[in-house]
């Protein structure tokens, strides 16, 4: 498949850098589209093929490594807003909603049912129901592992070598070399 435009109008810039967007611009409209058809050829491509798989990831996302894995069934919003290092590993289900960007370091390891969330919504009521959204960019270090059903909230940096456990809901940065856990997850433990 031919590589999508990246869009650029102003709607798209706003998007990416945090400012208050109309999610129903026509070019985000066609590129969550496009996002849309990639997504859904990539989650019902057969197991059998494998460099089918690769190449849609590879159309889908801004950038990756050349190692990865990504298990059936990925979400995501836009895909190209998706940079990913080297040696990545998603388990099934996991959703990235990338309406601002996130960055993934090498070797980062995502537990199933896994979500990174840039996406969010204006809290006053009056703007939130004007149809303007916001995305904050998520930053995850090298060699960090997110448990299962671990939560990223919009804006959160995490550190390297960081373990996330299972059903965690991260708020708020982590440092380097920790292990947090909870809903919102707190540091347990350095490493």
């Amino acid at each position: 498949m031919a590589d999508f435009p990246r869009p650029t109008g102003i709607e798209y810039l706003r998007m990416v850098t945090g400012e208050p967007y109309a999610p129903s611009d026509p070019e985000l409209v066609e590129a969550r589209a496009w996002a849309r058809d990639l997504e859904f050829r990539f989650n019902h491509t057969p197991p059998t093929q494998p460099d089918a798989r690769t190449a849609l990831i590879r159309d889908l996302f801004g950038s990756i490594g050349d190692r990865f894995n990504i298990e059936p069934t990925l979400h995501v919003d836009y895909g190209i807003n998706i940079h990913v290092g080297e040696r990545f590993y998603a388990n099934a289900h996991c959703v990235l909603l990338d309406v601002a960007p996130i960055r993934i370091g090498s070797q980062t390891m995502l537990g199933p049912a896994v979500q990174l969330l840039t996406a969010t919504h204006p809290v006053d009521a009056e703007e939130r129901v004007s149809g303007r959204e916001l995305g904050r960019a998520i930053r995850i270090g090298d060699r960090v592992w997110l448990g299962g059903g671990a939560v990223v909230c919009p804006g959160v940096s995490i550190g390297d070598d960081v373990v996330v456990g299972a059903g965690a809901v991260v708020v708020s940065d982590l440092p380097d070399r920790v292990v947090a856990v909870g809903n919102p997850a707190r540091v347990i433990r350095t490493l």
